[in-house]
């Protein structure tokens, strides 16, 4: 079967005729001795993150490799994930390495770049995705691949195209790695500020949430009659991460004038908890946001004027606020959290102006980490754009 694809203004060949396409295999781990003390690197589609396999996370021993399927391959080697949800992901191999059968090998050829081979796959990835059957572990085949149409300008050409791509991945990764540094500062700056909340090496006084709340509820259970593409903003799990309200991806209902909508609006300050799932989830509801309410998998907690609700925010969401809840989850088919788990959630209760210099300084960094998330989304723009341009001719 060949799968066509985007015409370029080039020659096109399959993948087959250009590249020996292989895959690997799985020593049995039965045999310790295939595992233990292994020094061969053992790649997994889990380690196909970027251009470049980085490391393996295991690695296997001489007779694990002479006795399975797995087989060494050599650097510039490009591995093209097969099976699953990482179907697509690919990364060029660096040194040397086996991989398992998830990974597809298409291994160097003097007649294709293996930077521009790398480029081209993350272009026609949406269709690899597309293309992949079977249910829960939905696969690619190696024939597939095989039959794959790839353009093919002479070799210089190649190395033109893969060289702009570099640059403009280059942008994107910088902005990628600028707001993880503010992601590390941000958490960083509680721990400097209050210590560990678990061994609270300063010495704060603990209080129990029950004691800080004037109101705490949860959201909706029945309001999906009311979904609407327009009227006010309904949030859900998704809209809720570490300390921070994300709002990219929005419902809106028209709720009903009773006394549930009233009970779920939100309020300036308050704090939002995800109940269900992924525990330990919240958020601060800022002043300019408009009228919202909230769904089931959320609670709201309404605190005392005399708290500061950012500073509890990232508390209940510190590893040492999550710990609390994991150990207050009863487990079962679904995680959750009810009223009474929540009011027992110690708090460490510093001096309310060092809170509010918390809150004053992660706001800094929270509006660096903007501007650079803004840039971030330039620069992918600009990446996305110039790998579009380069496998329809137009860039060169």
């Amino acid at each position: 079967m060949i799968i066509n694809l985007p015409e370029i203004k080039t020659k096109q060949v399959t993948i087959g005729e250009v590249f020996k396409v292989s895959s690997g295999g799985t020593p049995s781990r039965k045999k310790d001795e295939y595992f233990t003390d292994g020094n061969i690197a053992w790649v997994k589609t889990g380690d196909l993150k970027g251009k470049f396999v980085n490391s393996a996370t295991e690695f296997i021993s001489q007779l694990g490799l002479d006795n399975s399927s797995a087989k060494l391959f050599p650097p510039k080697t490009v591995l093209l994930a097969m099976y699953g949800a990482t179907i697509g992901a690919c990364s060029i191999l660096p040194f040397e390495a086996a991989t398992n059968q998830a990974c597809a090998a298409l291994l160097p050829s003097d007649d294709c770049d293996e930077n521009f081979l790398y480029y081209y796959l993350a272009f026609i990835k949406p269709s690899l995705i597309n293309k992949g059957v079977g249910g829960a572990q939905p696969n690619i085949s190696a024939g597939l691949i095989k039959n794959l149409k790839i353009p093919l300008p002479p070799l210089a050409e190649q190395q033109k195209i893969a060289s702009v791509l570099d640059a403009a991945d280059s942008l994107r990764q910088k902005d990628q790695q600028l707001i993880d540094k503010y992601n590390a500062l941000g958490q960083s700056l509680f721990l400097d500020m209050f210590g560990d909340p678990e061994t609270n090496p300063m010495g704060w006084e603990s209080l129990l949430l029950e004691n800080m709340v004037q109101f705490l509820t949860s959201g909706s259970r029945g309001w999906a009659k009311y979904y609407s593409d327009e009227g006010e903003l309904f949030l859900r799990i998704q809209n809720v991460g570490k300390n921070q309200l994300l709002l990219e991806n929005v419902t809106y209902v028209q709720p009903p004038d009773n006394a549930e909508a009233k009970r779920t609006a939100v309020k300036k300050g308050d704090i939002l908890l995800s109940i269900t799932a992924d525990l330990g989830r919240t958020a601060v509801i800022p002043a300019n946001l408009a009228k919202a309410y909230i769904n089931q998998h959320l609670a709201i907690i309404r605190l005392k004027d005399i708290y500061e609700p950012y500073y509890v925010s990232e508390y209940i969401s510190s590893i040492g606020g999550k710990r609390q809840l994991m150990k207050l989850d009863k487990g079962g088919v679904k995680a959750g959290l009810n009223f009474t788990d929540i009011k027992s959630l110690n708090i460490l209760n510093p001096p309310i102006k060092l809170q509010r210099q918390y809150l004053e300084r992660s706001q800094q960094v929270e509006t660096q980490k903007q501007q650079a998330q803004a840039s971030l989304e330039k620069s992918e723009a600009l990446f996305n754009s110039l790998l579009q341009r380069a496998f329809k001719g137009e860039l060169t």
